[in-house]
Formats: C-alpha cells, sequence, structure tokens
C-alpha cells in the first residue's frame, strides 16, 4: 500500500481527496466537506471537524472539534 498524498510542507501528508469523498460522518452518517487547508472533514449537520494527521481522517466523535 503506498502512503496517502503528499508530503505538506507544515501539516505532515495530506489525504487524497477521492479517498475522502467516500466516508460520512460517524455521527450522522451525512456528507462531509473536506477543508484542506485546516486538514479536516467538516460535518455541518453535526457541527463537527474531524482531524486528519498524517494523511489519516479521525473519525472519533471524540477527537471531533465542536463547531460555533
Amino acid at each position: 500500500m503506498g502512503e496517502l498524498g503528499g508530503a505538506a510542507q507544515d501539516k505532515g501528508p495530506r489525504a487524497e481527496r477521492h479517498m475522502l469523498e467516500s466516508l460520512v460522518c460517524p455521527v450522522t452518517q451525512g456528507q462531509l466537506r473536506y477543508d484542506a487547508n485546516a486538514q479536516e472533514l467538516i460535518s455541518t449537520t453535526a457541527h463537527l471537524a474531524f482531524p486528519i494527521r498524517n494523511g489519516i481522517p479521525i473519525m472519533l466523535a471524540s477527537e471531533a472539534r465542536e463547531l460555533d
């Protein structure tokens, strides 16, 4: 298996967009929006932002950031 994405200058490897499009929110099972700059997957329905660390989406509600 290959590495996800290329290396970003300050945030490590970036996840590939087509792989992220197949993920859904673990709370609502709704669609997620990819924020490439913040390296987060955004669930507007659940008002949560799931981090992407070293190119790996962390799909745990306990690790998500609450949105205002």
